[in-house]
């Protein structure tokens, strides 16, 4: 089938689930292999391949595996609408949202409640901005932490909406980490933050890094690494 399918002229798109998906295809210099992948939130499909393979190689394989991509979509949680619900995910759990329309603006946490006013047809970006001001106040308070156990200066720290990606290191210092992560409990986002500032000192996935990431993270990072493999998805099916 494969054969064939590299013979047609195919769009970057594949249909799963009654509706058509963009295949993004992302070239990498050190792949020796096609990746194929489906973002957490069902919305691409993602493909990384060698420098030398060609695009529609890439676009044909997915299309070749047109059923695993499909079971990998069925596996996706429904969207959850806080909004509707009245309830947004906050740190491994759920708090209540009071909102009213002569409230203040500005969201005000209490008691497991969170308060606010303003229109309400603004209401999903306003909690979507709290909990990204949530994250990253968080994230700069964990980043501080464990850069101190590293003996290391604190690093700065930017939020990052990536599909597919909890947390990078980049090669100027610069922790970038998922704003959905706050949705997570604290020691699944905490893990995050210890891989990328281990990353800081070892730039790799070595013996030397793991040692280091151990020494860093207080609580069992494979509990952690679990959490996310089981539950990382539905931290995307809040504010699809």
């Amino acid at each position: 089938m494969i054969e064939w399918l590299r013979s047609e002229a195919l769009e970057p798109a594949i249909e799963l689930g009654g509706r058509k998906i963009p295949i993004e295809l992302r070239r990498h210099a050190r792949a020796k292999r096609l990746t194929l992948r489906l973002a957490p939130d069902g919305q691409a499909v993602l493909i990384t391949l060698p420098r030398w393979c060609a695009s529609k190689e890439a676009i044909a394989f997915a299309h070749a595996r047109a059923a695993w991509l499909q079971a990998q979509l069925d596996k996706i949680p429904e969207a959850f609408d806080p909004v509707a619900s009245r309830l947004l995910p906050y740190k491994g759990g759920e708090i209540a949202i009071d909102w009213r329309e002569d409230a203040p603006r500005r969201p005000k946490l209490e008691a497991g409640t969170l308060r606010l006013g303003g229109p309400e047809e603004t209401l999903g970006k306003r909690l979507q901005r709290f909990l990204e001001t949530e994250a990253e106040s968080h994230f700069v308070e964990d980043a501080a932490f464990y850069c101190a156990r590293a003996a290391l200066p604190a690093a700065p720290v930017r939020l990052t909406r990536a599909k597919r990606r909890w947390g990078s290191c980049s090669s100027e210092g610069v922790l970038r980490l998922n704003w959905r992560l706050i949705m997570a409990p604290d020691f699944v986002r905490r893990s995050v933050v210890a891989h990328e500032v281990a990353h800081l000192v070892h730039f790799d996935h070595s013996e030397a890094f793991h040692a280091l990431l151990d020494e860093l993270y207080e609580d069992d990072i494979e509990r952690a690494n679990r959490w996310l493999s089981a539950n990382g998805r539905k931290l995307y099916a809040c504010f699809t």
